[in-house]
């Protein structure tokens, strides 16, 4: 890494710093940016080599499940995921889905389920997922149709569930569902579903360009003791929104990663790629563009450094978490772009860096919130600031 100036700024405490710069040591001796076929597998071992070297208690709240603190530290999960994400895709993804699959258990979680699966979680020893979009209902969440309903101590889950990250791999799932208390958004509630529990099952494996585990999930009679419920009935939709709004910044922060690792490629590519008696870097146009790009990533990471300060303050940062995926997320994007460009022919040459990079950025546009939902949470966030003015 080339520039770590960032760290210094005040945003960040000590520990924050130390955390980045031994994560970084960590990852360059022990994760490889390539993975091989087994996607799976690897993930599965990514998991359990980030859990034995104590990476995952930053994914879970509370020090006696293994926690790294009793409140999840937004700045350490930001610190890591850009970190990780430098390094390798899938180490990234591997630790996100270890906290936002039991972010919901961190924050409304009774002491028995945090025990239960919070402690496993930060060992690497048990895989979790997140199932809130369906078919039809992504951004959308008042359109879901997975219904509960309760009987006697159980409820019964009919339906399915999309686009699950950890999907056919996790050994537990936070599902929500629509248990009808009210209409819309109100009347859904969060059940914890331990896979293998009869009627649940994975429907389909889903193929994306950047390969990670995916599926869509289908529950049939699934009965789940209303003891796995997480906070009351028909929270479901407020804890879901609580943790996408943890974890959401921390996306950025992703992006952010493969940004960086996207400008140090494109600076090692154009100091010494030679032409017309000269390096590429001595081109204006070059230099012009590796301007752009760094500050296209500097601008994103103050975004970023300024939502997961804020919620780390106690304050919402809905806004904030939006402001930061969109600029991050897109600049990213463009950032990598740059960089194909910058390599040419060779950085469509399968699994160069460069090229893996283009592939990876692409879904975070999308996932958690795509960039058209953000313009729409920031647009409407601002009128109603402005009424209350």
């Amino acid at each position: 890494m080339s520039d770590t100036r960032y760290l210094d700024w005040p945003f960040l405490d000590e520990r924050h710093r130390v955390l980045a710069r031994s994560l970084d040591e960590w990852a360059a001796a022990n994760i490889a940016h390539a993975h091989g076929p087994d996607v799976d597998a690897e993930c599965k071992a990514l998991v359990r080599r980030l859990g034995d070297a104590g990476w995952l208690r930053y994914a879970v709240a509370g020090t006696a499940c293994g926690g790294a603190g009793e409140a999840l530290d937004t700045r350490a999960l930001c610190l890591i995921r850009e970190t990780l994400a430098r390094h390798a895709g899938l180490a990234d993804f591997a630790f996100a889905m270890q906290g936002l699959g039991s972010g919901a258990i961190s924050l409304a979680g009774t002491p028995g389920q945090r025990e239960r699966y919070l402690t496993r979680v930060a060992r690497g020893e048990a895989l979790a997922a997140f199932a809130l979009s369906e078919p039809d209902a992504g951004s959308d969440v008042g359109a879901m149709a997975c219904a509960g309903r309760v009987e006697g101590d159980a409820v019964v889950i009919d339906g399915q569930k999309s686009w699950i990250s950890n999907g056919g791999i996790a050994d537990f799932y936070v599902v929500f569902v629509r248990t009808g208390e009210a209409p819309g958004v109100r009347g859904i509630s969060a059940f914890i579903v331990d896979a293998g529990t009869p009627g649940f099952e994975v429907a389909e494996r889903i193929d994306v360009i950047a390969p990670h585990p995916l599926a869509r999930l289908r529950f049939t009679g699934c009965r789940v003791p209303l003891a796995q419920r997480l906070g009351a009935p028909a929270e479901g939709f407020k804890i879901a929104m609580r943790t996408l709004d943890v974890f959401r910044t921390s996306v950025a922060a992703a992006a952010l990663g493969f940004a960086r690792r996207a400008l140090d490629e494109a600076l090692a590519r154009a100091t010494t790629r030679r032409m017309f008696g000269q390096t590429l870097a001595d081109f204006q146009l070059t230099q012009a563009k590796l301007a752009q790009m760094a500050t296209t990533i500097e601008s994103s990471a103050l975004l970023v450094a300024r939502a997961a300060w804020l919620r780390d303050q106690g304050q919402s940062i809905t806004r904030e978490a939006a402001m930061a995926k969109m600029v991050a997320t897109e600049g990213a994007q463009k950032v990598i772009d740059d960089a194909v460009q910058i390599f040419g022919g060779l950085s469509v040459v399968s699994e160069m860096p460069v090229e893996r990079l283009y592939r990876e950025i692409r879904s975070l546009r999308i996932y958690e919130g795509a960039t058209e939902v953000q313009q729409l949470i920031i647009g409407r966030d601002l009128i109603k600031a402005f009424g209350k003015g």
